[in-house]
C-alpha cells in the first residue's frame, strides 16, 4: 500500500469536488482529488442557473464554459390544464444581474472543472475509488483502490465528501435519511431532431407537466436534446416493456412534448434511476464536510443541483480553511457551513414539494406581476437563495397566493396531496433500474 500525506482529501471529481479542490489549491493547500471514473464521463443534470455565472468567473473557467454551452435565457412551462405555454425570462428577475446561463453536456462541463482543479495545483487521480475513511484525532486515514487493483492510502487533515449520490460518508456514518416530503424516479435519453423554440429562446429549457409527473426538454449546443420524465414511483413500477419503449410510451402521454419530438430520433441508451430525495442528518463534523448531492438531493425540476454543489464548495472552502488554521473556531465554522447549505435547500424545496399541486401550477401558468410576485419567483428560479427583505416579503406573498389558489379548488388539491403521500410511502420503487440500460 502506497501512503501519501495531504492537507485535504476530496472524494469525487464532479462540480462540487472539482470546485472546492481548485479553491483550496489556489490558497496553497495540498489537495488530493479522487474520482472513481475517468473524465469525460456521462452525467445527467445539464441545465444550469444564472447564479452559476459569477462562480465560473471566480474559478477562471467562464470562457471554457461559454465555448461548450448553449445559451439559456429562461424557462418555458407547459401544462395540459392551461391553454398556452408560459415563458419566464431571467432578465425580469428582481435581481437581474445574471440574465442568462447555459445548457451543457455534463461530460464536457465536469471535465473542464476537473482539469481546472489540476491546473490550480490539486493532485488529481482518476479511476481511483475510495474504500474507507477512518477518523482519528487531527484528521482521517483514507484508503482507496485504483483500477489496476493497487491500494492507496492518504493520511489527511480534512476530508471533503463530494461523492454525489454515492453519499460515501453519509451512508457509512449512518447520516443518510430518506425524505419524508418527496419521492420520485426518472427515465431519460438524448434525441436528435427535436423541435426547438424560435430565436433567442432556442436554448431555453421547457418543463411539461403530465398526469404522472413532469418532463424536461433541454437543448444542447451540439444539436442533441436531453429529454427525461420525473414520475411518481408507482408509475415507474408499472413498466413491463424495455426502458426505451417505456420512455417513448411515456412521452406519448404528453401530446405537447410528443409534438416537439415528432421528427426526433433517440440517439443514446435510455437510463432509469431512482431520484429519491434524501439528506444527511448533518452537513459537517469533526474533520469533514459533505458537499452537493453527497449531502442532499431534492428533485431536478429547477436545475438546482450544479448550483448548490458549486455554491456549497465556495462556502465549504472557507470552512475548511478555518478548521485547518484555527481549530478553536472549527466548530463555529462548521455550524455556519451547515446552516448555509440548508438555507439553499429550504428556498427551493418549498416549491419542489408542491410542484404537482394545482395551486402552484396555477401560479406558474398565470404569472401575476402585481407587487413584483412574478419577478420574485424568477429570482428563485435563477438561483437567488439570499432572501433579503425585498425578496423575502414577496415570496411570503407568493406562498399566501398559493394557499388561496389551493383553497379555491379543494378537490384537485386534495387529490394531488393524496398522490404525493402515496409516492412518499412507496419504498418498493427501489426496484427501478439504476444506471444505463439498453
Amino acid at each position: 500500500m502506497t501512503e501519501t500525506r495531504c492537507d485535504v482529501l476530496v472524494i469525487g471529481g464532479g462540480p462540487a469536488g472539482s470546485t472546492i479542490s481548485a479553491l483550496l489549491a489556489q490558497r496553497g493547500r495540498d489537495v488530493v482529488l479522487l474520482e472513481k471514473s475517468r473524465h469525460p464521463r456521462f452525467h445527467i443534470g445539464e441545465s444550469l442557473l444564472p447564479f452559476n455565472m459569477p462562480l465560473f468567473e471566480r474559478l477562471g473557467v467562464a470562457r471554457e464554459i461559454e465555448a461548450i454551452g448553449m445559451p439559456k435565457y429562461g424557462a418555458e412551462f407547459v401544462s395540459p390544464a392551461h391553454e398556452k405555454p408560459v415563458m419566464f425570462e431571467f432578465v425580469n428577475a428582481l435581481d437581474n444581474s445574471f440574465p442568462s446561463t447555459y445548457q451543457v453536456r455534463r461530460s464536457e462541463f465536469d471535465h473542464i472543472l476537473f482539469r481546472n482543479a489540476a491546473r490550480n495545483g490539486a493532485r488529481t487521480l482518476e479511476g481511483c475509488r475510495v474504500t474507507g475513511v477512518e477518523f482519528r484525532p487531527g484528521g482521517a486515514d483514507v484508503s482507496a483502490r485504483e483500477e489496476s487493483g493497487r491500494e492507496r492510502a492518504w493520511p489527511a487533515r480534512f476530508v471533503v465528501d463530494a461523492s454525489g449520490r454515492d453519499t460515501f460518508l453519509a451512508s457509512r456514518l449512518g447520516l443518510k435519511q430518506r425524505s419524508r416530503k418527496h419521492n420520485s424516479a426518472a427515465i431519460y435519453g438524448h434525441f436528435s431532431g427535436a423541435e426547438r423554440l424560435p430565436g433567442r429562446a432556442e436554448g431555453n429549457i421547457t418543463i411539461f407537466w403530465f398526469e404522472h409527473g413532469w418532463f424536461w426538454l433541454i437543448p444542447l449546443a451540439d444539436g442533441a436534446t436531453s429529454v427525461g420524465a420525473v414520475c411518481w414511483p408507482h408509475y415507474m413500477k408499472s413498466r413491463t416493456t424495455t426502458p426505451q419503449q417505456f420512455l417513448l410510451d411515456t412521452i406519448a402521454l404528453c401530446p405537447a412534448l410528443a409534438g416537439r419530438l415528432r421528427h426526433a430520433r433517440l440517439i443514446s441508451p435510455v437510463t432509469a434511476t431512482g431520484n429519491y430525495s434524501y439528506s444527511a442528518g448533518r452537513a459537517a463534523g469533526a474533520h469533514y464536510i459533505l458537499l452537493g448531492d453527497a449531502f442532499a438531493f431534492i428533485d431536478p425540476i429547477f436545475s438546482t443541483g450544479v448550483f448548490l454543489a458549486m455554491h456549497g464548495a465556495f462556502t465549504g472552502a472557507d470552512a475548511v480553511e478555518t478548521c485547518l488554521d484555527h481549530p478553536r473556531r472549527a466548530r463555529r465554522a462548521l455550524i455556519t457551513y451547515d446552516a448555509d447549505v440548508r438555507r439553499g435547500l429550504r428556498v427551493f424545496s418549498w416549491f419542489i414539494y408542491r410542484i404537482m399541486a394545482p395551486g402552484l401550477r396555477n401560479i406558474f401558468m398565470n404569472p401575476n406581476n402585481r407587487f413584483q410576485l412574478r419577478d420574485a419567483l424568477l429570482s428563485v428560479l435563477a438561483g437567488n437563495t439570499v432572501l433579503r427583505a425585498r425578496l423575502a416579503l414577496r415570496l411570503l406573498a407568493l406562498k399566501a397566493l398559493y394557499y388561496v389558489f389551493s383553497a379555491g379548488d379543494l378537490q384537485a388539491s386534495w387529490t394531488a396531496w393524496r398522490k404525493r403521500g402515496q409516492a412518499i410511502r412507496e419504498r418498493g420503487a427501489e426496484t427501478v433500474t439504476s444506471g444505463p440500460v439498453a
